[in-house]
């Protein structure tokens, strides 16, 4: 029987893969036989990644992008294919975690919020979809979250689950206008796992707490934990599924 997650001659494109999530996904990723794009601001950060990748035994291009200006994102796509020859494969994964009370946030957390968490996921599915298309093939993963259907009373999120209630929708229709080409589009929706933007929440024995009461499996997610969904979305396993946000949250959101 052929693997079916078998990823050898394709080639992801994983944004925000300097650190936490991102780095999971490109090496999950890598391990499953792709070559990586690996993007984001902090290249020093890329250079460090880009050897655990290139460890794998696969190929790993870094490109320094800042996914809040859409002229960069072009360019970083254009580079990317000229390097590789294609995007099979792309992962919408850079974020950010500005928040204050919905009462009193700034007009520029908003906007920067909307710029890297709900612009930039729709620029790169747009620039990359157009060699997709005319392939005939592609994969986009979304990373949302378990507050693109819920929200929470504990932490003020009005823009981050703005953020993410609109890439679940954008999956949807993304989904629906592309599937006709070949290509998939799908959302995983972690619950709070270690990384720097969570680092201090997590971190806190208070909201570990909230997790122990809210989760029913009572802990944070750990290192690994999505690299299931994150193949079972980029390979030949989900040629199917399309429109989707998985939940990878303990059960969060089953309660």
């Amino acid at each position: 029987m052929n693997n079916l997650f078998d990823l050898t001659g394709k080639v992801a494109l994983v944004t925000g893969a300097s650190s936490g999530l991102g780095v999971q996904m490109a090496k999950a990723l890598a391990g499953a036989g792709a070559d990586v794009a690996i993007v984001a601001r902090r290249e020093e950060k890329l250079m460090e990644v880009k050897k655990e990748i290139e460890a794998l035994g696969v190929r790993c291009y870094v490109h320094k992008c800042d996914v809040s200006d859409v002229e960069q994102i072009k360019q970083t796509v254009k580079d990317t294919e000229a390097y590789f020859g294609k995007i099979d494969i792309l992962c919408n994964n850079a974020g950010l975690g500005l928040f204050d009370k919905a009462e009193n946030q700034s007009d520029e957390i908003w906007t920067t919020m909307m710029k890297v968490n709900l612009f930039a996921p729709y620029y790169f599915s747009r620039e990359v979809a157009k060699g997709m298309i005319a392939r005939g093939y592609g994969k986009i993963i979304m990373t949302g979250s378990i507050h693109s259907t819920v929200g929470m009373m504990e932490l003020p999120l009005s823009a981050y689950a703005t953020t993410k209630g609109g890439l679940e929708m954008m999956t949807k229709q993304l989904a629906v206008e592309w599937a006709k080409y070949g290509i998939t589009v799908n959302a995983i929706g972690p619950a709070y796992f270690p990384s720097e933007m969570t680092g201090s929440v997590i971190g806190d024995e208070g909201f570990l707490k909230v997790i122990a009461a809210r989760c029913p499996m009572g802990r944070p997610g750990r290192d690994g934990e999505l690299d299931g969904a994150v193949l079972y979305f980029a390979s030949d396993a989900s040629t199917y599924t399309t429109g989707q946000l998985l939940s990878i949250d303990g059960g969060w959101t089953a309660i």
